[in-house]
């Protein structure tokens, strides 16, 4: 059975930083990938970063420059470290692991900027 367990959200004034982790309850690397999603009210959930197998990783247009994704293997761990954060950035984000083609999402951690 598979556990994604996200932490590290929380309020934050525009322009600071978060660092989001993702905690597997196994080895991440049995996913073909793992990434972030983001869903603010009143909107669909989308992609923020997401990082393959093999280290390539990914990012929206709106976090590029802001947001790095990375893992550390032996804490089975994903990280999203969020910077130069933006009221628009408000959301619950959830972290999403894939494997062939069967998705796993955790219960999601709410972060908000305030102007």
């Amino acid at each position: 059975q598979v556990q994604l367990v996200e932490s590290g959200g929380g309020l934050v004034q525009a322009g600071g930083s978060l660092r989001l982790s993702c905690a597997a309850s196994g080895s991440i690397f049995i996913f073909n990938s793992m990434g972030w999603y983001r869903q603010a009210p009143g909107k669909e959930r989308e992609l923020v970063a997401t990082i393959t197998r093999a280290g390539s990783t990914n990012y929206a247009d709106s976090v590029k420059g802001r947001f790095t994704i990375s893992r550390d293997g032996a804490k089975n761990t994903v990280y999203l470290q969020m910077s130069s954060l933006k009221p628009e950035d408000t959301a619950v984000y959830y972290c999403n692991a894939v494997r062939i083609l069967t998705h796993y999402w955790g219960q999601g951690t709410q972060v908000t900027v305030s102007s």
